[in-house]
């Protein structure tokens, strides 16, 4: 798929100039210094990953790693053809958003000494479909899976109980349909 005909998840505006949110999926082989190699490729490039999982595949000697990045698309296309050049990398797609499933997984700890606001987060985290995983005296741990646009959206709306700690996983992402 060209990355002109591939759709973005989210966009930052920086000096007026329009920076999208690209997903890349790369089958790479499942063995010792792969996520380096592919890592510095970014870095000796200047390119900065947003996120990045790594995990098995349904074959067991291949990993996929799924890498989000602020790009734009000359520069997204110049990083796909060197991802593909590096010896351990099978394929590598620019994922369409808007054909693909994507998510991320949060885990959020914040202040909750008393019960009127450990009411209200339980109340937050149920409409948002998170789960309590911990409550305590003094916080509350919560676990929520979406889009990094949700997940931002939760963090923001409970950013003013005090967020003491908050861990993202990364996007995960497989495309819809058939495609292989």
């Amino acid at each position: 798929m060209s990355t002109a005909t591939a759709t973005t998840t989210t966009t930052t505006i920086a000096n007026g100039k329009i920076t999208p949110l690209y997903i890349l999926s790369a089958l790479v082989e499942d063995k010792p210094g792969v996520l380096f190699r592919v890592t510095n490729l970014f870095r000796a490039r200047n390119f900065n990953i947003e996120s990045i999982t790594v995990g098995s595949t349904e074959q067991a000697d291949l990993s996929r790693m799924t890498i989000t990045t602020k790009s734009d698309e000359k520069t997204l296309d110049q990083l796909v053809k060197q991802l593909k050049k590096l010896i351990d990398v099978v394929e590598v797609k620019v994922l369409d958003t808007g054909n693909t499933v994507y998510r991320e997984l949060a885990l959020i700890k914040m202040r909750a000494g008393d019960p009127t606001t450990r009411m209200e987060i339980t109340n937050f985290a149920s409409i948002f479909r998170a789960n309590i995983l911990d409550i305590g005296k003094e916080t509350i741990i919560v676990e929520l899976t979406g889009t990094p646009d949700k997940i931002d959206a939760f963090k923001n709306l409970v950013d003013h109980y005090g967020i003491t700690q908050l861990a993202r996983t990364g996007v995960s992402a497989l495309p819809r349909g058939v495609e292989v």
